[in-house]
This record gives structure tokens, C-alpha cells and sequence, in this order.
């Protein structure tokens, strides 16, 4: 690869990013200047705020039948308060409480801000405090009367010990501790900065690359400069490799600034706790591994970001349409970064290859000083590799002028005007993308309402949010239905191969199910727990439930809707793998996703071969009314198919189903390669 082109490329990209006010406000004004304002500023408002309360004047009215044994105390707690020299003093207005007819209303309308009312039971006096939790003076007003309670109750219950002629040292206090942090200096600083810092730096990176990544991708192709780069002598993997390395440098840079920044605001936090307690100072060697591994996560996180805010910002044709992809892909990140903040969670081998997460906990970590070797090579060859992985996508992006250049088989016609719509077709991949979103949305939260609440109806409304959310928008976009959900007749053998494949295939899940069930009991005993609690005793509703209806309406939304769009766009293999990893995710089970995984792609390939939906639905239909026959009836299926009803199966039961499976999904692979392929 000629480097001297790559560099030339990278000044011109370069060039034209700082040209842009936005990337130099974000990586300069915001870390430098606005951070440390807004933190010292929240920090004297705070202060300003406790201030104020402390120096109120708070009104109190007292109804105790105590001979003021309390109002006594009250008072005397205020001016105590006031001698204190170090604190300011407050002012405690005692209200009578025989002009406050209604107290719930004194206190609505913050006439007092709380109300003592007392009496005897029992033999003893019973007080009960009134007040407004929601209005800040009659909050802190509460506390003042709870601290006056509390002095008084120490004194009664002294004055009632030496009465009895007891030591009431002995009888108050029977034993003595002392808490003491065995926590060094060094280690209560990283326990500060590692909750914070990985979040601030996962953040930074992503605004950094955002901008940058926009204006290399959607707003040069909305200024018209593509094109032009594309016809000079520069083969697409130079120009790919030298927008990488722009938007990955400026990334670094803007989140060395915020890390600069972040960490000198922490310094000054410290540095006032030490004034102000018995803290002791801080080596700043100790912290040496810390920021080397912290240095090297941010470029291990920079090449990957940048890799993938590339990738979400090609498919954009406007700068404005670039911003709209972008969020999602923000809000991801931000969500997934707030793991730092939860406690006790471990840096574990598959949490050092999940992205985001991995790079705060290893950071968070090493702020704390535990250092794992074979951790920090995880995370950080897991980014890179993600990031190759992104970037061999973006070059795929790149490499097809139907992405660069298309009008409409990219873009979102949601919420374009319907009279502007052409008829025909397919619904474009950002509309699958978004209604797809909105749809899993729908399923979480109303359909899990819907099925803790109806059981097995319930489940079937779910099924219709699948069925009806995706063809709102195949209507409304005006497209094919035929052609977007595959309503083509097709021959017998394609019918013949489904069944046999997808028998095959449930044996073969079975072993599948079982291994990964011994892996992951906690993920199979939630499967389990949540099947059993949607049955009923109706059998025909459950086959019509479980069975029939996510053959048709889960069939309409993966191998209908989503299959031909990305069929439409991309090769079969990948639409074809896509749409798989979805419908494996969809089921959101570590136990499920690879035994739905592989369901998937064969109902994809039955699908694409027979160029029909309807095989697909017969092979989903049979799949799960077998997990219905064995639920209902095991005696039946057991005394059928003995090795079907047993919960462990031996290992030669396990390789007797396995070796079935192979053969009948071979047959049924051989059945279907003679359909001719429309």
C-alpha cells in the first residue's frame, strides 16, 4: 500500500475536518473549558444550597402535652447550633399551635413548615411529626426536629438509668470499636476517578469520532466531493484506511483533552477532601500501569468507534440524516458505559469480549490496582479485532455503488409524505431497521405485560405486535406485499425438504439444547420457568398460540420483511446470516439463541430456494407443535419415541439423535436442491 498517498489523503482529511467549527468546539471548548466549569460551578451551587438551609428561618408548631419537656429541647438544640461557630446559624421560630386550625393546610400553603403534635399512650409520650417532604424548608425542617428528638430520648433514657443506680456508660455502651480505612491514599483517588472516568472517556471518544466520522462520510457525499475522490488514481482501500485514521486521531486527541481535564477536576476534588480531612497525600507513580493501560484502551476503543460510527454514518446521505443514525448508536454506548458504575462487577473473560463494557471495567480495574495481564490482552485485541471486523465492513460499504450513490434503497421513507411514494418493491433497510426497533420495543414491554397478565392470550398478542407493527409500514410505504413477504406458490418438494430438514433439525437441537442447558442451568431453569407459566389446560389453544401463530406471524416479520429487504441490498449469504442472528437475538436466551440460531437459517434457506414463505411457515408450525406433543403428552411421546422423553439423555442417545438428524437433514437439503431456485 502506497503510504505517501495515505498521508496525502489524511492532510486532505484533516484539513477538512478542522475546517469545521463543530469538531474544534467539541474537542477543545467542551473538555477544556466547559467540564471544569460546569463541575467547580455544580460544586458552589451545592455548597450555596447548604448554606441558604442552614441560615433559614424555620417555623415549627409544637402540640405536645409534655409540660414542654420537648419544646424545651427544641429550642435548646437551635441555640447550641448558633454558638457553634463553625456552622451557620439557623433560626427556629416556635408558631402557636393553637392558631393553626388545620395543619395540613398550614403546611400546604407554607404557613409552618412542620407540625408537632403529642400525647400520652400507654404510659408513654407518643409524637408524631407532620411534614412536607416535597418542599425543601419543611424537609430540613423535619431533620431539626428529629435531631431534637433524638437528644431528648438520650437524655430521659441517662436521666432514668442513673435513677435506677446503674453505670450508664456500661448499660448505653457494652462495647467499644474503632472503624479504620486500611484503604491508601492512592486507592480511595482510583476508586473515585475508576467510576467515573470510563464513562467520561468511552463518551468523549464517541463525540470526538461522531463529528469527524459524519463529515468524512455523509457530509462529503452531501457536499458532492465523493464522486470527485472516487475517480482519482486512489484505490478505495487507501481512502478507507486514510478517513480511518483521521476520524481514530482526532478521536485519541479529544479524549486525551477530556481525560486531561477530568482527571485534573478529580485532583482538585481530592486535593479539598485533603484540606478539609485526615486524608494523606497521594504518589502519583502508583498510578503509572493505570494510565499506560488507560493510554492504550483509548487507542484500542478510538480504532473501534471510529470504525463503527464510519460504518453508521455511510449509509447516510445528509449531514441531518447522518446525526438522526447516530443517536441510537450513542445512546447504546452511553447505556452500556454505565457499567462502571455498578458495583462488584467482575472483568470477566466474557466481559473482556463484550464492547464498551470491557474497556470500563479493565480501566476501572486498574484504578483500582488490580491488574490481570491476560484480562488487559483480551480487551484490548478484542477492540482491534472488532475494529477490523468494522473496517472490512466499510469497505464492503466503499466497494458497492448501490450503498454510495443509491436515492431511496437506503434511505427512510417512513416518514416521507405517502403521495410522494412510488408503489412497488420492497421496504427500504433503515425502514426494516426502525420498525424492527420499534417493534422488539413493543414486544418487551407490552407484550410482557400482556403475557404475565393473560398467559397464553397474551402471547398471542404479542404475535399480532409482530404481525401488525411491520405491515403498518409495508402499507404505508405502498409496497409489494407479494414480493416483500414471499406469498409465491412453490411445489411439493419444497414442502417435502422443510419437513424432513426441520425434523432433522429438532433432533439435532435437542443434544444442542441439552449441552448448552448444562452450560447455562440458570438461563434453561428462566426458559423453563417462563413456558410453564403461559400453559394452560386448553391444548388446542396452545397449538393455535405456540405453534400456529409464530409460524405465521414470526415467519412474516424474519423471512418475509426482513429477509427481502436484505436480500434486496446485500448478498444472500449475509442477508441470510443477518436475519438469523436476529431471530436467534429475538429470543433472548443464551440457552436458545443457537438452537434458534440454526432454525433460522434453515427456514432463511428453504425460503430463498423455494423463493416461497409458505415452506418456511410449515417448518416453523411443525418445530414447535413437537415442543407442544412433548409437553402435553410426554406418556404418549415417550412410549412412541422413548429417547424423546428422557431428561438427560445418555451420550448414545445423544449420538443416535444426532446421527438421525444429520441424515434427515441431509435428505432434506437433497430434496430441496432440486427446487428451482426463482
Amino acid at each position: 500500500m502506497n503510504t505517501k498517498i495515505i498521508r496525502t489523503l489524511v492532510k486532505k482529511e484533516m484539513l477538512d475536518v478542522f475546517r469545521d467549527k463543530k469538531t474544534v468546539i467539541m474537542m477543545l471548548v467542551v473538555p477544556v473549558i466547559l467540564y471544569p466549569l460546569i463541575f467547580i460551578g455544580a460544586m458552589q451551587v451545592v455548597t450555596l444550597i447548604s448554606s441558604s438551609m442552614e441560615t433559614q428561618n424555620y417555623r415549627i408548631a409544637v402540640d405536645a402535652k409534655d409540660e414542654g419537656a420537648f419544646l424545651h429541647k427544641l429550642l435548646e438544640s437551635g441555640e447550641a447550633d448558633s454558638d457553634d461557630e463553625t456552622d451557620s446559624a439557623y433560626e427556629i421560630t416556635i408558631v402557636d399551635a393553637d392558631s393553626v386550625a388545620d395543619y395540613e393546610a398550614a403546611l400546604n400553603e407554607e404557613v409552618i413548615d412542620v407540625y408537632v403534635s403529642g400525647q400520652m399512650q400507654d404510659g408513654r409520650m407518643q409524637y408524631d411529626i407532620y411534614y412536607l417532604h416535597s418542599v425543601t424548608n419543611s424537609d430540613y425542617a423535619a431533620g431539626i426536629v428529629m435531631e431534637a428528638f433524638n437528644k431528648l430520648r438520650e437524655e430521659m433514657t441517662r436521666a432514668r438509668i442513673e435513677e435506677a443506680g446503674l453505670n450508664v456508660h456500661e448499660i448505653l455502651e457494652p462495647i467499644g470499636y474503632e472503624k479504620e480505612n486500611m484503604s491508601s491514599s492512592e486507592q480511595s483517588l482510583g476508586s473515585i476517578m475508576g467510576s467515573v472516568l470510563p464513562f467520561m472517556l468511552i463518551i468523549s471518544l464517541l463525540m470526538g469520532t461522531m463529528y469527524p466520522a459524519i463529515d468524512t462520510t455523509a457530509g462529503e457525499r452531501e457536499r458532492g466531493t465523493l464522486e470527485t475522490i472516487l475517480t482519482l488514481p486512489v484505490s478505495n482501500r487507501q481512502l478507507i484506511v486514510s478517513k480511518f485514521i483521521t476520524v481514530a486521531a482526532i478521536g485519541m486527541i479529544s479524549a486525551l483533552l477530556n481525560i486531561l481535564s477530568m482527571g485534573g477536576i478529580a485532583f482538585y476534588i481530592y486535593a479539598i477532601l485533603e484540606m478539609q480531612t485526615d486524608a494523606g497525600s497521594f504518589d502519583m507513580v502508583m498510578f503509572a500501569p493505570a494510565i499506560l493501560v488507560c493510554m492504550l484502551s483509548i487507542f484500542a476503543f478510538s480504532l473501534f468507534i471510529s470504525a463503527v460510527t464510519m460504518c453508521v454514518t455511510s449509509f447516510a446521505r445528509s449531514y441531518k440524516e447522518a446525526n438522526n443514525y447516530i443517536t441510537p448508536l450513542m445512546l447504546v454506548v452511553m447505556f452500556v458505559g454505565y457499567i462502571g458504575f455498578i458495583p462488584n462487577l467482575e472483568l470477566t473473560q466474557a466481559m473482556a469480549m463484550f464492547p464498551v463494557a470491557n474497556i470500563c471495567l479493565l480501566i476501572k480495574n486498574m484504578l483500582a490496582f488490580k491488574v490481570d495481564y491476560g484480562m488487559i490482552a483480551v480487551v484490548l485485541i478484542s477492540n482491534v479485532a472488532y475494529a477490523v471486523i468494522a473496517i472490512l465492513f466499510l469497505s464492503k460499504i466503499y466497494d458497492s455503488e448501490a450503498i454510495l450513490f443509491s436515492e431511496q434503497k437506503g434511505s427512510l421513507q417512513l416518514f416521507e409524505k405517502r403521495s410522494n411514494l412510488r408503489k412497488g418493491g420492497v421496504p427500504t433497510v433503515s425502514d426494516v431497521w426502525f420498525v424492527v426497533a420499534v417493534t422488539i420495543l413493543l414486544v418487551l414491554y407490552v407484550g410482557s405485560l400482556l403475557q404475565v397478565k393473560y398467559g397464553l392470550a397474551g402471547v398471542f398478542g404479542t404475535q399480532m405486535i409482530l404481525l401488525l407493527v411491520p405491515f403498518a409500514l409495508v402499507f404505508y410505504t405502498k409496497k409489494d406485499i407479494r414480493q416483500t413477504y414471499g406469498f409465491v406458490q412453490t411445489g411439493a418438494a419444497g414442502f417435502l425438504g422443510g419437513a424432513c430438514l426441520i425434523t432433522g433439525l429438532y433432533l439435532i437441537n435437542i443434544v444442542l439444547a441439552s449441552g448448552l442447558a448444562r452450560l447455562f442451568p440458570e438461563s434453561a431453569g428462566n426458559v423453563e420457568t417462563t413456558f410453564s407459566v403461559i400453559l394452560e389446560d386448553n391444548v388446542l389453544a396452545a397449538f393455535v398460540v405456540i405453534a400456529l401463530a409464530p409460524a405465521v406471524c414470526e415467519e412474516m416479520l424474519f423471512r418475509g420483511l426482513i429477509l427481502h429487504s436484505l436480500k434486496a441490498r446485500y448478498r444472500i449469504v449475509s442477508a441470510i446470516a443477518i436475519t438469523a442472528a436476529l431471530f436467534g437475538a429475538y429470543h433472548m436466551s443464551l440457552v436458545k439463541f443457537i438452537p434458534t440460531g440454526l432454525l433460522g437459517l434453515a427456514l432463511c434457506y428453504v425460503t430463498w430456494r423455494t423463493g416461497s414463505i409458505y415452506p418456511a411457515m410449515m417448518m416453523h408450525f411443525l418445530n414447535n407443535a413437537f415442543s407442544v406433543m412433548i409437553t402435553y403428552f410426554p406418556e404418549q411421546i415417550g412410549q412412541a419415541v422413548p429417547i424423546l422423553a428422557k431428561e438427560t439423555p445418555a451420550f448414545s442417545d445423544m449420538m443416535l439423535l444426532c446421527g438421525a438428524g444429520l441424515i434427515l437433514v441431509g435428505i432434506g437439503g437433497y430434496v430441496l436442491g432440486k427446487c428451482r431456485r426463482p
